[in-house]
């Protein structure tokens, strides 16, 4: 191995230590730097080793916050959203099936809109030997800036087949307008 390709594992090796160290992963006795160079160049570097056991810490700290819950309240869902505007409005159609009407909130304050709902898991599908939960169930809020050419008074919501849709319509000042031009002949 060329002198380069050694500096680079050792300065590999001082950088996964120095994570772990902080990390507080590091275990048995502690060494001295001096100790520490000596044993870089003699003892042989498994760098799988180290990221499994970074792996494995990483893991279970999200267990540990996701201890308590419920695994099917913790994996929330966030509907897709698809925005487009003519002349006269701005839509908005965001994917939300399984959701009843009384689930969603809509609201616009100061030109933001927002949308809340939640998606419940049926209490008498718990009871089932479920194989696979693809599924996302849980609460979601959806936020979107309004652009001031919206008349936020002037907003209305429908709900059809899992779709959300949103309509909201531009202030008659932002509409565009035909101008006619007036020819004028020479004499």
């Amino acid at each position: 191995m060329s002198t380069n390709g050694a500096d680079f594992l050792n300065l590999l090796r001082y950088t996964v230590i120095t994570l772990f160290e902080w990390l507080g992963l590091r275990s048995g006795p502690q060494i001295s730097e001096y100790q520490e160079e000596t044993l870089m160049a003699i003892t042989r570097w498994d760098p799988f080793r180290e990221v499994v056991a970074l792996q494995n810490r990483v893991n279970s700290l999200f267990r540990e916050i996701n201890d308590g819950e419920d695994p099917v309240a913790a994996a929330s869902f966030v509907p897709a959203v698809d925005i487009y505007e003519d002349t006269q409005k701005v839509v908005l159609k965001l994917e939300v099936p399984g959701i009843d009407q009384k689930d969603l909130d809509v609201r616009v304050e100061n030109h933001t809109l927002t949308v809340k709902g939640e998606r419940k898991f049926e209490a008498e599908e718990k009871e089932q030997n479920f194989h696979r939960i693809e599924r996302r169930y849980g609460s979601f809020f959806r936020a979107f800036t309004l652009p001031s050419t919206v008349d936020t008074e002037n907003v209305a919501a429908s709900y059809n087949a899992g779709v959300l849709k949103l309509e909201l319509a531009k202030k008659p000042e932002a509409q565009p307008k035909q101008i006619k031009i007036n020819v004028q002949q020479a004499a």
